[in-house]
């Protein structure tokens, strides 16, 4: 798992899949933004697996220091 933050956009990506992983990407799943308070995105594999979750407005989400422990 891999945690990445563009404070500038205020967006974080939470990666499931390791990155010699080729499986090619199937689709993104929009969750209800008025059901979450916000836009948060589920990516998935050509298998239907789960392998990313992007959260945008993610530092009114997520805890200040597990932004602040993630990869630019």
């Amino acid at each position: 798992m891999k945690l990445t933050y563009d404070a500038a956009a205020d967006a974080a990506y939470i990666q499931f899949k390791s990155d010699e992983d080729e499986t090619a990407f199937g689709f993104t799943y929009c969750c209800d933004p008025h059901e979450t308070d916000g836009e948060i995105n589920l990516d998935f594999n050509s298998n239907g697996r789960l392998t990313g979750i992007e959260i945008l407005q993610a530092s009114k989400k997520l805890p200040a220091y597990l932004l602040a422990l993630s990869q630019s």
